[in-house]
């Protein structure tokens, strides 16, 4: 998965928001499973994989839909789908420092 940035990890919880909570979990580890996938296909092609996009986990949030709004960081939802995707994100990366 190519690097993360701020718009990610926004990208990611702001379509989290439209999932049920109890499904929040288990589909970003979707996402970052489907970026490194797309990553290693734009690796090895040289072309962006053809649903996940260019390896990046925004590109595999979207899939060719639309980037939904950002909620208010006063939103406490909003705040829990961002501390989602980045518990999600450390445990990705301890997962790939001890591999």
């Amino acid at each position: 998965m190519r690097s993360i940035t701020h718009g990610d990890v926004i990208a990611a919880a702001s379509a989290l928001m439209s999932w049920p909570e109890r499904s929040r979990r288990s589909l970003i580890v979707r996402f970052l499973e489907q970026a490194h996938i797309a990553d290693i296909y734009r690796k090895r092609t040289g072309r962006v994989h053809p649903v996940w996009g260019n390896g990046t986990l925004m590109a595999a949030v979207l899939q060719n839909r639309a980037l939904p709004t950002e909620p208010s960081m006063s939103d406490s939802a909003y705040l829990n789908a961002v501390s989602i995707v980045i518990e999600a994100l450390l445990s990705w990366r301890q997962r790939a420092n001890t591999s």
